[in-house]
């Protein structure tokens, strides 16, 4: 029987062969606590499967993912657990009209992320537990029929250690007997069912509204995270976007958030951002901030709050068949996170954010061999785990934002109060969305999904612009390139530069088809110094300039006034030098010279992420230590001049600690912990502490006692992955061999410290020392790839991939694995094939780079 990566035709077999009337689950987690002579920690799981056959057949199959199983029963028949049980699935036969599956397993505390995650906090020693399903780990937890298509009511019992309190899907409360009873949930799909368990620091509010029919809406709204955390929990203000978020979405959907209570959890060594559990939303801890942090901080967390509240009904109420349409719910909820989080919250300059971070996601996911359409083809699980990225998220964002464009915001909306109404509680397909869009909007959507949604890659705009003799516009033509042109709703902008300001006097809208389009709009118009195709990001495009406005960019980039026309220039820019158009060095002049004029915090913290990648990647190696050289001195140039106790000044200090390399520089991060050093205003928080240490630690001038000091100050589980972190990181053969061996041969680590490890291992200043891995790495992930769990393997295939030996021997040994695993698991492969095509952009950036030198 296959194993635990269910297919898309199995699932669609099951789905036209039953359906389910709900689920019973009651959970024993007393075994949480205290010791365990047990090899695998295990939990009592005791399932109850109602469901009813509606096809042809009468045998089919549960999932779980368990160490034991004690017993089945269906219809009240025993079965042999060894006989139907392999590890992964539970086979039924002998199914009648209406049935009732029983099924009493030992099921185990994770490691890893995936399950019910179990979490000893090193500070105080207490557990605490969650689980996390997406996309199918919940047969990890409990018996399930793990496909999004077979929605059920949950109906949850837990019962928890003495002192613990649990939460889940519905409103809970804990009877005489000490047992934690739920209510039972509106139909959802398993992979959204959630337990949270444990001593954690909860927080109340709730939420009131009158509805359009004059009905009063009241919503309790719930935050917690660990007692450690308590401290630093800002839970105020999460219940501002919270609320904040409620009245735009009701305002906008017509729809009453239908789940009841809303509960946050912010949990530790989370794989992800965040997880839209209807009624019990789970979060990163990460947003939980220690320290002084910058307001691009703040607005990142309350996008994630945002985006998950969106999924209430972008994917909670309304949901996709299968992960073929994930972006049903993924792409709308990352569109609705800027949208809301523009007009409804502080941050009203998310729209900025989203162009200059979200799609720079986006734009690498759609240049790798692995781009696929927005709607994927997901054949299974593997599948579907992979394609939760930057094309499902956010470039199927950047184009709903283009369909607003396109279609109406009116007829948009409108078509979202639709289908809620129309398909509340059930599952959908494309069809379903865009049948509703063409009654809303009159435009039609199949031609626009084929364009779109349905094929690969992303189209570059590129302006052609003729003048005559008095300097006056004679034409403006925009050439569109790509495997697939599309239809674009784009604007373009005419930018002078007058009084020392770069400033637009004209702009007009097209629609660009074809090959090449002419905007008659702008014919007449004066000679610009700059022309920006996609002013004001309406569509999703690369952009490119003509070379007048290139060499105006190079002189006055920082001269533009308008926030969200500077960060399109700032992303064009890294566009060209990731596609070996602009030499590294180029791009790092740029930098140095205008990223200290850069106002918003959000798209400055994206400039330093791409000044330091251009020279860790795509600069010629003989001028790495020259562009290291110039960045730390630039960063400290501008630490030194930025307004004391300002965020732009925490953000100069962070980026001086990651390009620090000379000695002067490691004496000023070692003066500025021991407090022999001072720079006016600037607070050395713990967060910050660990920072300066990380390039002490890599550069080998803090060894494991020094390090162990900094954890004595800061003895946290956050404290603790900072240490594992900076142990792996120092510049030792023998260190290396003891990471490698910690990750690579052993499974004892967590996730977050499994990531950690790997954050330490790699080094850019270490390519020497790491060299010899190249050739382990390709001996053993497959195997690791078989033994791991999903995530795990992903984590390790991407993060040890040998990228840092950036030479084509590096490439010719990826090539002959590739060609040597032409059977390995496709998701492998995968991996291994984006892997190879970052090398081989970046080789091919250093040799435009080293042309230049």
């Amino acid at each position: 029987m296959p194993g635990e990566n269910l297919s898309r035709d199995e699932a669609h077999e099951r789905a036209a062969l039953l359906s389910v009337d709900g689920y019973e689950v009651v959970l024993d987690l007393r075994s949480a606590v205290g010791d365990s002579a047990d090899a695998v920690r295990t939990f009592r799981s005791e399932t109850t499967i109602r469901f009813r056959r509606t096809g042809e057949g009468t045998s089919t199959f549960v999932d779980l993912i368990a160490p034991a199983v004690t017993a089945v029963t269906l219809n009240g028949r025993s079965l042999d657990p060894e006989a139907v049980f392999d590890g992964s699935r539970i086979a039924l036969d002998g199914l009648a009209d209406e049935n009732v599956l029983v099924v009493d397993a030992q099921c185990a505390y994770s490691r890893t992320g995936e399950g019910m995650h179990r979490f000893v906090d090193p500070e105080d020693g207490e557990v605490y537990l969650y689980t996390q399903y997406e996309p199918a780990d919940a047969r990890r937890v409990y018996a399930t029929f793990e496909q999004p298509d077979l929605k059920a009511p949950h109906l949850f019992a837990v019962t928890a250690p003495e002192g613990w309190t649990v939460w889940s899907n519905g409103a809970g409360e804990q009877d005489a007997e000490g047992v934690w009873r739920f209510a039972e949930t509106a139909p959802i799909s398993t992979y959204i069912s959630c337990v949270v368990a444990g001593p954690y620091h909860y927080v109340t509010d709730r939420y009131t509204r009158t509805l359009a029919d004059g009905t009063e809406l009241e919503i309790p709204l719930g935050a917690m995270c660990r007692k450690g955390l308590a401290r630093h929990f800002d839970a105020d203000d999460v219940f501002l976007v919270t609320k904040q978020g409620f009245d735009f979405f009701h305002d906008n959907f017509d729809y009453p958030y239908p789940f009841g209570k809303y509960d946050q959890a912010f949990v530790p060594e989370y794989n992800l951002g965040a997880m839209e559990n209807p009624g019990m939303v789970t979060f990163r801890e990460e947003y939980i901030y220690r320290g002084k942090v910058t307001q691009a901080a703040y607005e990142r967390r309350a996008n994630v709050i945002l985006h998950e509240m969106a999924h209430m009904w972008f994917g909670d109420l309304v949901t996709m068949v299968w992960w073929d349409d994930l972006w049903l719910k993924e792409s709308f909820a990352d569109f609705m996170g800027s949208f809301s989080l523009a007009e409804a919250t502080r941050f009203t300059n998310s729209w900025v954010t989203f162009a200059n971070n979200r799609k720079a996601w986006a734009y690498r996911a759609d240049q790798l061999p692995s781009t696929h359409p927005i709607t994927a083809d997901i054949r299974d699980l593997e599948d579907a785990k992979l394609n939760f990225d930057g094309i499902t998220y956010a470039k199927g964002a950047s184009v709903l934002k283009q369909l607003v464009a396109y279609a109406g915001r009116d007829a948009f909306l409108e078509g979202a109060r639709r289908y809620f109404k129309r398909h509340a509680y059930g599952n959908t397909r494309l069809t379903d969305l865009l049948t509703i869009l063409e009654e809303t909007s009159g435009r039609d959507m199949k031609a626009w999904a084929k364009s779109w949604l349905q094929t690969s890659g992303v189209n570059t705009l590129t302006p052609a612009v003729s003048h005559d003799a008095e300097g006056r516009i004679t034409e403006l033509a925009v050439l569109q390139e790509g495997d697939e042109l599309r239809p674009h709703r784009a604007a373009v902008g005419l930018y002078r530069l007058t009084d020392g300001q770069l400033t637009r006097y004209a702009r007009a809208e097209a629609d660009i088809t074809g090959a090449r389009t002419v905007v008659a709009d702008l014919e007449g118009e004066a000679k610009p110094d700059l022309v920006l195709v996609n002013d004001d990001d309406l569509t999703y495009c690369k952009v490119r300039f003509d070379e007048d406005s290139l060499a105006t960019l190079r002189a006055h980039l920082g001269n533009i006034t308008d926030p969200l026309a500077r960060a399109l220039c700032w992303s064009a820019l890294w566009n060209q030098t990731r596609d070996a158009l602009m030499p590294a060095r180029d791009f790092v002049s740029v930098v140095l010279a205008f990223a200290g004029r850069e106002t918003d915090i959000g798209v400055l913290q994206m400039v330093h992420a791409w000044g330091k990648s251009a020279v860790t990647h795509y600069a010629a190696p003989a001028w790495r230590e020259e562009g290291g050289r110039l960045l730390a001195e630039g960063a400290l140039r501008e630490l030194r001049v930025a307004e004391p106790g300002s965020e732009h000044q925490l953000t100069w200090a962070r980026f001086f600690a990651a390009t620090a390399s000379s000695e002067a520089d490691f004496q000023l991060l070692e003066g500025l912990l021991d407090g022999a050093a001072k720079i006016d205003g600037l607070d050395v928080d713990q967060e910050l502490r660990w920072s300066l240490l990380s390039p002490l630690a890599a550069h080998g001038r803090a060894d494991e006692a020094r390090i162990g000091e900094e954890l004595t100050r800061d003895d946290t589980a956050t404290g603790k992955r900072h240490q594992v972190r900076l142990l792996a990181s120092r510049p030792s053969a023998a260190v290396k061999a003891q990471a490698w061996a910690q990750v690579v041969e052993s499974d004892t680590l967590s996730n977050a410290l499994v990531e950690a490890t790997i954050a330490g291992f790699v080094q850019p200043s270490q390519r020497e020392l790491i060299a010899p891995y190249a050739e382990k790495y390709f001996a053993v992930i497959e195997r690791l790839w078989a033994e791991r769990s999903i995530q795990i393997g992903m984590d390790v295939v991407r993060g040890l991939f040998p990228g840092l030996q950036d030479d084509e021997a590096t490439l010719a040994a990826t090539d002959t694995w590739l060609s040597a695993h032409e059977s390995a698991a496709p998701a492998l492969r995968r991996l291994v094939l984006e892997s190879r095509d970052d090398l081989a952009r970046a080789l091919r950036a250093q040799d435009c780079d080293r042309l230049a030198g």
